[in-house]
């Protein structure tokens, strides 16, 4: 086996990580590329990754074409598969400063807790998942608010400077090494993310839901709300102060502003600025009745 890397990528950031590896001039140690899909995002960015292969000559399958694994190394970006029957060492670039956040969509729920600093490690792989030794790790300060689509942009260039490191590494000694290990006794776990879990629980503060609101919406779905028996998807609110209600309802509305609903929240109140019904992609506004319950 020669000492290449085989890449599996998905989303914006498997784009950005590669065009990255092109701008370098990196290419010559691609043996391939795999490219995943994602029906849980609006765009998954697999046919921006595709385009990008043939306009350089890079060979790629998709996930499910036959294809045979034979190089010393696969990196992986944004994978959510195990890959198996693989003799080459995995690199896995996962987006969170381990041991911290292990799991599933780690950047949603960074950005959820409210997290002043967010990243990306490079490890390897082993058979339990994100608990390799560490190869690298870069890391970002955050400021709230923020929205997913603009962490995404950014925390895209911590791929590139990771991958550019892993790379030149490469070129230069003919191997990838590391020397650190994660602390175990700090690990924390990240789950896994559905349907569900884009529900806004209105019992939650304004500030909370603001954020929540932010973290799930462009590339993804956005958040979800249940008006009339009908679900709609929540893309931008703005925070309002605070009144006193007497009898505080969570999920109520209390005021409409130019045509934009005030919704009651366990504490706080929140605006909705721009919303849809999830079933004609119809925009909820302007409001067309005041006493409206959101579930």
């Amino acid at each position: 086996m020669e000492n290449r890397i085989t890449l599996f990528l998905m989303t914006y950031k498997g784009f950005r990580t590669l065009e990255t590896i092109i701008e370098k001039d990196f290419c010559d140690l691609i043996d391939f590329v795999v490219i995943g899909t994602d029906k849980n995002t609006l765009n998954d960015y697999s046919l921006e990754t595709q385009n990008l292969c043939v306009r350089h000559n890079i060979k790629h399958y998709f996930k499910n074409n036959d294809y045979e694994v034979n190089s010393v190394y696969v990196l992986t970006v944004s994978w959510r598969w195990m890959i198996r029957n693989l003799n080459s060492q995995v690199i896995v670039l996962h987006e969170s400063p381990l041991p911290k956040y292990r799991g599933f969509a780690p950047l949603v729920n960074q950005l959820i807790n409210n997290e002043a600093q967010v990243g990306v490690t490079a490890l390897f792989g082993t058979e339990e998942y994100d608990r390799g030794p560490i190869i690298g790790q870069e890391l970002m300060n955050i400021e709230y608010p923020i929205k997913i689509e603009t962490a995404i942009d950014r925390i895209s260039e911590l791929y590139g400077v990771l991958v550019e490191k892993i790379f030149r590494q490469l070129r230069v000694e003919g191997k990838i090494t590391t020397n650190k290990e994660q602390v175990e006794e700090e690990a924390t776990y990240s789950l896994w993310r559905d349907e569900e879990d884009y529900k806004i629980d209105w019992h939650k503060d304004s500030l909370y839901i603001k954020r929540f609101v932010d973290s799930v919406g462009f590339p993804y779905l956005g958040a979800s709300s249940i008006i009339n028996g009908t679900q709609v998807r929540i893309h931008d609110v703005e925070l309002i102060d605070d009144v006193f209600i007497e009898n505080r309802t969570p999920g109520k509305v209390i005021f409409v502003k130019n045509s934009k609903p005030v919704i009651v929240c366990g504490k706080g109140l929140i605006r909705i600025l721009k919303a849809n019904y999830s079933n004609t992609n119809e925009s909820l506004l302007p409001l067309k009745s005041f006493r409206l319950r959101i579930k």
